[in-house]
């Protein structure tokens, strides 16, 4: 997977726990500019905790003390990059790992690419991105039935009804997941509900306990935790027990890794991230794509003549997908505006330099990737929800850059792009947008940035 984009960190200690437990190492100053500790057990956490969320302390550090900034977690010192021009520099695409799988794998308890040579961690890695292609070839006409179903309903509301994109979007990308992932048995409505339920539970609680010590401290909180984790990993394996035991056709992810070989236990693992991680990434890029386009008329009308143009009246296919270069653009700029990964990081394996700066080894570099993708000499008016940028040259180059586009793109991340395609594809050409009047849609930055509560559009037929 990518080395460094896909999935925002809310806190800090979610990346540096994970990164701490693995790498643990002696108190080092970098001499990068920066914050000093505010107190010398926890470093800055404090001042993390009291601006909301670790992107919006980077705003501020970043703000302060420019594009290459440093402050203290603890007694270790992370320094952090806030440009394009110094993540260009530190940045090495060959990487077999990402910060990511590392991170979740780690607090999962399994074991993630560092742990294993090089040779075998590509492997695993095009096994896994061979195997979200695969599904999503086999599984095409799946995944449109069901977007077929949840705009078939929206056709039905009136004018007036509110329709809950989190709610809808959530479920609709839960859906698609498991099924694609698992096969027919989530066709079960209990089943995608019982998912729900302890994916809802795992994903609240991940890296909550590196952050105040909560999870240990209160055991009520751990027990439903891990009850929640042993529930989906029992349901994993008895699917994985199902699948060797038998001949049928062979066309969904966890199928593709049991056909590379892997053990039980590797396609468990890779299974529970794909899970985890794919219906989140999903659900918010396409909560966030709806919402812009409801917001957004002259977007919304340009798009729905796109879709016209090279769709007609025929369903959206595999191959189609990449001529609807606008609806490509609407999906990046979405990803951008809404800063859908903000925060990204990697351990500095060997002393290396940014400018002037020397990074020593085993320093946590964090990649400021939220602050990037707002910064005003990268981008023109960056706070404005803008999909033609996408067709300078320059900006692809940025946007690639940062792991969004072209081939450095998580495989996660283009699943959700072609899970996206096909509900806009559908959904635009039959209905109109519309904002709710009076709503204020704040953001909540967590592993991937979502809304606080949930965001409410109306539709209505296009004349």
């Amino acid at each position: 997977m990518l080395d460094f984009a896909i999935f925002a960190v809310t806190f800090v200690v979610i990346l540096v726990g994970a990164v701490l437990y693995l790498y643990p190492s002696s108190r080092r100053a970098s001499g990068v500019p920066g914050l000093n500790p505010t107190e010398e057990k926890d470093g800055n956490l404090q001042d993390i905790v009291n601006r909301g969320s670790l992107h919006e302390f980077l705003v501020g550090l970043h703000d302060q003390f420019g594009s290459v900034a440093s402050f203290w977690f603890g007694r270790r010192p992370v320094v952090s990059l806030g440009s394009v021009g110094q993540l260009r520099q530190h940045i090495n695409p060959n990487r077999t790992t990402d910060s990511f799988e590392t991170m979740l794998k780690s607090l999962l308890g399994y074991q993630s690419g560092t742990g294993v040579g090089g040779t075998e961690a590509l492997m695993r890695k095009k096994v896994y991105e061979g195997a979200i292609n695969k599904t999503l070839e086999s599984n095409f006409p799946l995944l449109l039935k069901l977007v077929e179903e949840l705009v078939g309903k929206w056709e039905l509301y009136p004018k007036s009804q509110h329709t809950p994109l989190c709610a809808h979007l959530l479920g609709l990308s839960m859906k698609a997941v498991t099924q694609l992932a698992m096969g027919s048995r989530f066709a079960n409505d209990t089943e995608v509900i019982n998912f729900r339920k302890n994916h809802g539970a795992i994903w609240a609680e991940i890296g909550k306990g590196f952050l105040d010590g909560s999870l240990e401290k209160s055991s009520s909180r751990k027990a439903h935790y891990e009850s929640a984790l042993a529930e989906m990993e029992s349901v994993l394996k008895s699917v994985i027990k199902e699948k060797s035991g038998r001949g049928s056709s062979k066309s969904t992810f966890m199928d593709s890794l049991l056909q590379a070989n892997l053990s039980e236990r590797q396609v468990m693992e890779e299974s529970m991230v794909f899970t985890l991680a794919g219906c989140v990434i999903t659900a918010n890029l396409c909560i966030w794509a709806v919402h812009f386009l409801s917001i957004s008329e002259a977007v919304q009308e340009k798009l729905h003549q796109e879709l016209i143009d090279v769709l007609g009246d025929g369903p959206v296919s595999l191959d189609k997908i990449p001529q609807l270069r606008y609806c490509q653009q609407v999906l990046n700029e979405t990803v951008r505006t809404a800063k859908l990964t903000p925060i990204a990081a990697r351990l500095q394996e060997v002393e290396g330099k940014v400018d002037q700066h020397v990074i020593p080894k085993e320093t946590l570099v964090i990649y400021a990737l939220g602050v990037v993708l707002q910064d005003a000499d990268t981008w023109t008016l960056p706070y404005r929800f803008d999909p033609d940028r996408f067709t300078d040259e320059s900006v692809m180059k940025s946007f690639s850059l940062l792991g969004f586009s072209g081939n450095q793109a998580c495989p996660e991340l283009r699943f959700a792009y072609t899970v996206a395609a096909v509900l806009l594809s559908t959904l635009v050409r039959r209905l109109r947008l519309h904002r709710v009047e009076g709503q204020v849609v704040e953001s909540k930055y967590e592993l991937v940035t979502t809304p606080k509560d949930d965001t409410w559009i109306t539709v209505s037929k296009w004349n």
